[in-house]
Order: structure tokens, then C-alpha cells, then sequence
């Protein structure tokens, strides 16, 4: 029997490369592979990392194909994920094509809004120095905490909890982390949307009166028609299919924030200070009642870092294979995000606090920019800045409702076992718009209630990802990382209940109300 040479025995094909074990979505998409950059891997050990250029230097070519093989194969199947199929047909896992940059525009759109405005009512309270002191230390400790859920993302081999509340039913149990993770992350989404409608519905309404003037003859839609209008707009603009989908909107919601953003505090220290303005913080003749007020205003700084709800559906929406996980991009997309955040909100309160002092009225810089400088300004830039909040308002409706969207179409889905059509997406999206609507016609003061909302919130930002990595990573007992994570998140649960106090006792006593405009 004639010998077959030695390469016909040990070649093999080569293994198809796939840049990631997803399953394709009904649309036929696909992860990327990832970019020249992204493909820089850390010096982490992984399972074939024996299989190096030095390693393979002394052996021949046929075996060393067979090795090559090899290692492209384990780096595949290595982290092969065991994914529901459903996430195929939901709006966000159903693409899962993002990147860095989609990451800094979801981030941003998502972190930059209208509770940013009212950051100086919270220094009116506070004064210059705490003022700064606690924005600083929320800045950081959030930072750090959205640090922590992008990396326990994956924390699990095989897993990815690509939803907020998994991630919580995972730490704290199937029953108790729904309960603790499922309120306020629905205020975060679904509440902020409808705060977005009475906010973006009253700033069309002054947009409009300043672009029609006194000359104007036409008869004026009341604050209700507007927050119709509104609503119909954002209806259109939630059409779009999937996370994904908005990321350009996402982008224009990013850019109209930090352009509006810069505007306000820019023409507010531009202009002649009040004459009777006072840096002295406000107080009640109570030393108690002064006290819920500083509580109340440190709730306010709470709720201008909102946005962690939304960190680990952005991840999902990202290709990740074992060589290169989806944390790097997103946590790459996050620090830029939160630079220009940063940018955005210390200027804002540090500014607005300087041109009105004390004098800040409830409904934040905007407010007073149109009180005190309203014949001052030219109407051509009033009117720029109102038509950007209007952008930034229509854009953060879409990032914010996605998740209500998410959960509307898998009670569908895991009843029919099958994907939502056309009509019934849409049919889900109006619904939930016009629900968002009555509730905020029925309660017209949602948007005034950002210290209790603050508070009531703030675990999920500041506490629940300290506790999280103690229970999921399970760091060594007694050690710097196990007091400092456990205390971080007691800390945050403490000013949850006290914040929220503050701010039921300043909606009894009307001590401080947030409207942003009260409509006529």
C-alpha cells in the first residue's frame, strides 16, 4: 500500500471564523468583526494563549496550521454564549451591532437632559462649597458604578444579562431582585418619558410665543395641545425598530444637549447680574426644616445622574467573543460619554449659580434666563435654545422608552412564540405613548418631583452595583474591596431613604417645587 505523505494527514480545513456566536436576527443581521483597534487584546491569560508565535517557531508548517486551527476555534467556542432565542426578536438584543461610538451617543443622550437644568436651584440650598463637594463625589461614584455593571455584564462564562433586572435577579434572587431592581428602574424609564412630554410640550409652547411674537394673530394651542404634539412626534420617532436603529437620533440628542447646555450657562454669566443677588444658602427658620431642604437638594444632584439603567441594554446591543468582550468598546463609548457630561453639568450649576445666586427660580437656569433676561437676549437665540431642548427631549424619549418597548414585546413573544409584525410593534408604541400622555395630563407635577425622585431612585445608580459585585464577584472577606463595595452600597441606601424624605416633606410643605414652566 503506497504511503501517503505526512501533510495529507494531519491538514485540515480551516474552522470558518465568525465574529461572534450570536444567532442572526429575523432581519438577517449580523455582529461585525471587530475594528483594528478593538482587536488589541490585554495581556489576560486565556485559555490558548500557550499557543503563541514563540511556541509555534520551532515547529513545521503543517503542524503549526493544525495549531493555528486549533486556536481559532477555542477562541470561538471558548465563549460560546447560551443565548435565549428570544432576544432575537426583541428591540434591544434584536441587533447586535454596536460599537464605541453608539455607546458614547446612547451614554450621552441618555445622561445629559432637562434634570440638568436645575442644578442650581440645588447650589441655592447648598451653597458654593457643598455644592460642588457633593456634585463632585456623585460624579465620581456613579462613574465608578457604571464601571461595575459594564464589567459584570459577562461576569458569568456563557451568560450575558443584558437587562438591568437580570442582572439584579442574578445577585439577589429570581424574587428579590425583581422587587428591588423593577420600581425604579420603570420610574427611570417609563416616568422620565412622561416627564420629557410635559417638558417638551411646554418648551414647544414657548418656542412658539417667542417665534410668533406679539404681532401674532393665529389662535395658540393650550399646554395640553402641546403636550399632544409632542407626543405624536415622539410616537413617529419610536417606529424605529431597535436600540440600534436610534442611534443616530441618539447622536442628534447628544449634540443638541451639550450645544443647548453650553447656551444656557454661557448667555446666563454673559449678562448683568440680578442687582439684589445673594450667594447665601436659603434656609427656613427651623433648623429641621432647613434640613429637609439641603436633603431635598442633594436628591435633586442624585437625579441629574440618571442613565445606569440603560448601561447593560446598550452592551447588549454590542458583538463579544472571548478575545474580545463587549466591555472594552462600552467602557471605551462611556468615558468619552462622560467627559462631555461632566462638561455639561458642572459648568451649568457652578454658572447658573453665579448669575442668579439665590434668586434661582424653582424651575432651574432655563427658567431664570427667560425671567431676568428675556428682553436682553436676542429673540433669534431664545429661540435656538428652546428648539434644541425641544431635539434633546424628542431623542431621550426614544433611549428611555426602549426598555418599556423591550418588555411589552416579550410578554408577546413568550406567549405566541413568535416575533411581533409591523402592526403590532407599532400598535405597542402608540399605546404606550398615549398612556405616558394621560399621566402626565393627570399629573401635571411629575416633572417638579426630582429630589423625591432622586432619592427614590438612587440605589439604582449608587447602591445596587456596589452590592452586586460583592455577591456576584465575591472578592475575599474582609478585604479593602469587600468594605468599600459593601460600604458604598449601605451609604447609598442610607441617602435613598433620607433624600426621599426630604423630598416628601418639600412637596407637603411646598418648600420647593420643580416646574419647569407653569403653564397658563
Amino acid at each position: 500500500m503506497e504511503e501517503r505523505p505526512e501533510t495529507e494527514l494531519i491538514s485540515i480545513p480551516a474552522t470558518p471564523r465568525v465574529s461572534t456566536p450570536e444567532i442572526l436576527t429575523p432581519s438577517g443581521q449580523r455582529s461585525p468583526r471587530p475594528t483594528s483597534k478593538e482587536a488589541k487584546s490585554s495581556n489576560a491569560w486565556t485559555p490558548t494563549s500557550f499557543i503563541s508565535p514563540r511556541f509555534l517557531s520551532p515547529i513545521g508548517t503543517p503542524m503549526k496550521r493544525v495549531l493555528i486551527n486549533m486556536k481559532g476555534y477555542l477562541e470561538d467556542v471558548g465563549h460560546l454564549t447560551k443565548l435565549n432565542p428570544q432576544d432575537a426578536w426583541l428591540p434591544i438584543t434584536e441587533s447586535r451591532n454596536g460599537n464605541a461610538h453608539y455607546a458614547a451617543f446612547h451614554n450621552l443622550n441618555a445622561g445629559v437632559g432637562f434634570q440638568a437644568l436645575v442644578l442650581p436651584v440645588a447650589f441655592a440650598y447648598l451653597g458654593w462649597s457643598w455644592g460642588i463637594l457633593s456634585l463632585t463625589i456623585a460624579y465620581v461614584w456613579q462613574l465608578y458604578t457604571l464601571w461595575i455593571l459594564i464589567q459584570l455584564h459577562e461576569a458569568v462564562p456563557g451568560k450575558r444579562y443584558n437587562r438591568y433586572v437580570e442582572l439584579a435577579q442574578a445577585a439577589f434572587g429570581e424574587r428579590l431582585g425583581v422587587w428591588l431592581a423593577l420600581f425604579p428602574t420603570v420610574y427611570l424609564s417609563a416616568g422620565t418619558a412622561t416627564a420629557l412630554i410635559l417638558i417638551g410640550g411646554e418648551t414647544m409652547k414657548l418656542f412658539f410665543q417667542i417665534v410668533c411674537g406679539s404681532t401674532c394673530t393665529s389662535n395658540p394651542l393650550t399646554t395640553v395641545e402641546w403636550y399632544l404634539v409632542f407626543t405624536s412626534l415622539s410616537i413617529v420617532l419610536s417606529q424605529l425598530p431597535n436600540l440600534n436603529s436610534i442611534a443616530g437620533l441618539s447622536l442628534i440628542g447628544a449634540v443638541t444637549a451639550i450645544t443647548y447646555s453650553t447656551m444656557v450657562w454661557v448667555l446666563s454669566v454673559s449678562q448683568q447680574r440680578p442687582p439684589s443677588i445673594s450667594y447665601e444658602p436659603l434656609s427656613l427658620p427651623s433648623s429641621s426644616s432647613s434640613a429637609f431642604l439641603v436633603l431635598n437638594a442633594l436628591g435633586i444632584v442624585a437625579f441629574s445622574f440618571r442613565g445606569h439603567n440603560l448601561a447593560l441594554e446598550i452592551q447588549a446591543t454590542m458583538p463579544s467573543t472571548f478575545k474580545h468582550p463587549a466591555r472594552v468598546p462600552m467602557w471605551r463609548g462611556a468615558k468619552v460619554a462622560y467627559f462631555f457630561i461632566a462638561m455639561c453639568l458642572f459648568p451649568i450649576a457652578i454658572g447658573g449659580f453665579w448669575a442668579y445666586g439665590n434668586l434661582m427660580p424653582s424651575g432651574g437656569i432655563l427658567g431664570a434666563l427667560y425671567a431676568f433676561h428675556s428682553h436682553d437676549i436676542s429673540r433669534g437665540l431664545l429661540a435656538l435654545t428652546f428648539l434644541l431642548v425641544v431635539f434633546s427631549c424628542l431623542s431621550s424619549f426614544q433611549i428611555y422608552s426602549m426598555p418599556a418597548f423591550d418588555s411589552f414585546e416579550a410578554g408577546y413573544t413568550s406567549r405566541t412564540n413568535r416575533p411581533c409584525s409591523v402592526w403590532v410593534r407599532s400598535g405597542f408604541r402608540v399605546f404606550y405613548g398615549f398612556i405616558s400622555f394621560f399621566i402626565g395630563v393627570a399629573l401635571p407635577f411629575l416633572s417638579s418631583l426630582a429630589g423625591l425622585l432622586g432619592g427614590l431612585t438612587l440605589p439604582v445608580t449608587f447602591a445596587y452595583p456596589c452590592f452586586m459585585w460583592v455577591l456576584i464577584k465575591q472578592p475575599t472577606k474582609y478585604s479593602f474591596n469587600w468594605y468599600f463595595n459593601w460600604t458604598l452600597g449601605w451609604l447609598g441606601v442610607g441617602f435613598s431613604l433620607a433624600f426621599s424624605i426630604g423630598g416628601i416633606w418639600s412637596m407637603v410643605n411646598d418648600g420647593l417645587k420643580l416646574k419647569f414652566f407653569k403653564p397658563n
